[in-house]
């Protein structure tokens, strides 16, 4: 079993409030648009990363991190990227790909709107863990944490922080 600490849009803010619940996961996911990687070697230090660039990222970044990220973890074919879009709208990028080899769980960033949703086409679980920086329209900064068992995804949990 593993726990997961799923974020995006950090915008290169990180508090002590991110690392708190950083400390408790098994694993961090970062869904892009990171900002200063700062940010990232922090998380690195603490926990195993998991991560991809966004829209805003540099190229130190995207030396670093891939566009895309799918992987395998405790059973469940996982895939992560920054702009996806989500269910009955994912983004020309990966709408090909999602409909003839979907994951079990597809994650994305970008629109700072926490969303979990399963797409009942492909039966994959969309997630969209929001914004957990300060910088963007968002009045509230979220992020997901959840486990991972035997191919099972449970105990989500929806952590708001204020702005």
């Amino acid at each position: 079993m593993k726990k997961i600490l799923l974020l995006s849009d950090t915008h290169s803010y990180i508090d002590n409030d991110i690392l708190k619940y950083t400390k408790q996961a098994d694993e961090v996911w970062h869904a892009g648009d990171i900002g200063n990687l700062t940010v990232t070697d922090t998380l690195q230090k603490l926990k195993p990363l998991r991560a991809v660039y966004g829209n805003i990222d540099n190229d130190e970044a995207r030396r670093e991190f891939p566009l895309h990220n799918r992987f395998i973890c405790e059973g469940v074919d996982v895939w992560i990227t920054h702009i996806g879009g989500y269910p009955g709208r994912y983004d020309k990028r990966v709408r090909y790909d999602i409909y003839q080899n979907p994951p079990k769980l597809f994650i994305c960033g970008h629109s700072h709107i926490l969303k979990v949703m399963p797409d009942k086409k492909t039966g994959l679980l969309h997630m969209n863990p929001g914004a957990i920086g300060k910088h963007g329209f968002h009045t509230v900064r979220t992020m997901l944490r959840f486990e991972i068992d035997k191919g099972n995804i449970q105990n989500l949990e929806v952590i708001e922080l204020k702005r």
